[in-house]
């Protein structure tokens, strides 16, 4: 028997925290705007190609992995959520979003 809380895997945390936001989407474009470019820049950042190719879903592995550290890197200069919306929380959103756009809670 588990002591303590289980630690939910990258992925699954950020969505867990974040899939909430994706409804301001209805009511906040130049947050759709931002969350758009930070899930472009994932993409392109996990798999690069060359100019005029399009990009491939991002693999689960890759964007748990990158998921983990930028929520590593929030930890270490302890990020607060605001309430509104900054870098760190459109690049989350993002990652949720890359996560249900492509169907990946089931294969991280």
């Amino acid at each position: 028997m588990p002591v303590g809380p289980i630690a939910l895997p990258p992925l699954a945390r950020v969505c867990a925290a974040f899939a909430p936001r994706l409804a301001e989407f209805a009511f906040e474009p130049g947050f759709v705007a931002a969350v758009d470019q930070h899930a472009a820049e994932i993409s392109e950042y996990l798999s690069p190609r060359p100019a005029g190719l399009e990009v491939p879903p991002p693999d689960a592995e890759d964007l748990s992995d990158y998921a983990l550290g930028f929520l590593d890197a929030l930890d270490e200069i302890g990020w607060v959520e605001p309430v509104g919306h900054d870098y760190a929380v459109a690049r989350l959103t993002a990652i949720c979003w890359l996560v249900r756009e492509h169907r990946l809670c089931d294969r991280a």
